[in-house]
């Protein structure tokens, strides 16, 4: 799909047209024609709009420092701070909005979180009474093969769970673990536990309505530790399992190979992602910003 939209300058009607290219799967699509650094409202509105749409953006060839990054950022709402290093320390000094994703050291020092492994699916933060509602990812550096991110539309999990599961997940509300991040690293701050029941975690509405598109999703979070409230264990984790069988299939997906200049948003509320392994002596750094959310899954 091609959406081409005049924006409005010093009252003359200029054509600039932003194209919004489906990615041709259920969710995620390129826009173009569009610097990010002097985008004016109507083309807001417009990528805005696209956002809704696919779930996903992708927005390439693009030249941000990290206050450009962080300005437009601001336009969907106010950022969380990034959470510390595993070290203890900011990522970037003076600028707490901003978390680098990289498996770069300098001087012995990892400059940034996640390395190179594999970071399994998993929903932002989802352990936090009130999640981030978008994440925005910049590529400044990437490695020749791998690394490549998956996103999966958890609006079309829920739609294709039969009826049947549908009632029995209705009126559910499942625990989102804090006690490891995506790389599986131990929070900082938290004791180690593999018991689900025991774990600490904000606990949501298994479905939730998105409050921009009214739309229903299926809000898991992440797989370890998760608990579904009220249930005896084992019948959480047989049912969590039967859930999470939708979220593999690839029906449900998109998977962004990364470019240098791309910067990818997604709806932290209505998708999950995952992170494919690279080789570690080849150098990937992303910087990241968080936009708060404004209320707690529904």
């Amino acid at each position: 799909m091609v959406l081409n939209v005049q924006s409005e300058i010093a009252g003359d009607v200029q054509r600039k047209p932003i194209e919004v290219i489906s990615t041709g799967a259920i969710l995620g699509a390129e826009v173009r024609g569009v610097d990010l650094k002097n985008i004016d409202a109507s083309q807001f509105t417009a990528l805005e709009r696209a956002w809704h749409d696919h779930q996903v953006i992708l927005a390439r060839g693009q030249t941000l420092d990290d206050q450009d990054l962080i300005a437009f950022s601001r336009r969907f709402g106010d950022l969380d701070w990034a959470p510390v290093q595993e070290t203890g320390r900011r990522f970037v000094e003076g600028l707490p909005e901003i978390y680098i994703v990289s498996n770069v050291t300098v001087n012995g020092q990892p400059i940034g979180s996640l390395g190179a492994g594999e970071a399994v699916w998993h929903t932002d933060m989802s352990y936090l009474d009130v999640p981030p509602m978008a994440s925005m990812l910049y590529a400044l550096e990437v490695p020749p093969a791998g690394g490549n991110t998956s996103f999966c539309s958890m609006y079309a999990v829920y739609e294709a769970l039969p009826d049947s599961l549908k009632r029995r997940i209705a009126d559910l509300k499942i625990k989102h673990d804090g006690t490891y991040n995506s790389g599986g690293y131990l929070r900082q701050g938290v004791t180690a536990t593999d018991d689900p029941r025991k774990s600490p975690g904000a606990v949501h509405p298994l479905v939730c309505v998105h409050p921009d598109t009214g739309r229903r999703m299926l809000y898991l979070g992440r797989r370890r530790n998760a608990y579904l409230m009220g249930l005896e264990l084992a019948d959480s984790e047989a049912l969590l399992d039967e859930l999470w069988d939708f979220v593999a299939r690839p029906e449900f997906g998109w998977e962004h190979i990364w470019k240098v200049g791309d910067l990818v948003l997604w709806d932290n509320r209505c998708t999950m992602h995952r992170r494919d392994p690279f080789d570690d002596s080849a150098r990937r750094i992303m910087h990241r910003t968080q936009s708060k959310g404004s209320a707690a899954p529904v």
